[in-house]
């Protein structure tokens, strides 16, 4: 189980995000919107596929909050799966070239385990990711985003996933 989720992790952190924010121009509109999409394919007729929309709001220059979510599924010989999350997030940009984030997710998952004749199960986990990364400007208003994000509520043996850390890498256009 370990390893679907590990795969999972490491599937989930190549989505590229893009984000539509306001501009540096002055512009009255403060709402932020982004999201990711992804899809896999492995071993075992795998196939996974996600998408994870996110929307925010500018409260000031350098800060924004809002709300975000994630959906994904999952197939192969062996199991299928379904994970949904959804809380809010928070992200704090400084100097132009990092950011410092946090992002509450409380995930729901639906398993089913083929092979032993079908057996299904549910859990549920919250997850609290603290991190930041860095950012370089690839066009106007664009930004090339890499980060770290550490859950500081994750625990060993007791956890869906099987570690806290989750990397990122994404697109921001309009900040």
């Amino acid at each position: 189980m370990k390893k679907i989720i590990s795969f999972c992790l490491v599937f989930a952190s190549m989505f590229a995000f893009s984000q539509i924010g306001i501009s540096q121009t002055g512009s009255s509109n403060r709402w932020t919107y982004g999201g990711g999409l992804g899809v896999g394919f492995g071993s075992n007729s795998s196939f996974n596929i996600g998408v994870s929309p996110r929307v925010g709001y500018r409260l000031t220059e350098d800060f924004e909050a809002g709300l975000m979510g994630n959906f994904t599924y999952q197939t192969s010989n062996y199991y299928n799966s379904t994970m949904f999350g959804i809380g809010p997030f928070a992200n704090y940009y400084f100097a132009r070239n990092f950011y410092l984030g946090s992002t509450f997710q409380q995930y729901f998952v639906n398993y089913n385990i083929k092979q032993d004749n079908g057996y299904k199960f549910s859990t549920d986990e919250s997850a609290l990711y603290l991190g930041g990364g860095y950012m370089t400007r690839i066009g106007n208003g664009s930004y090339f985003q890499i980060g770290l994000m550490y859950n500081v509520l994750w625990k060993e043996n007791k956890s869906i996933f099987s570690s806290g850390l989750m990397p990122s890498v994404g697109f921001v256009v309009g900040l």
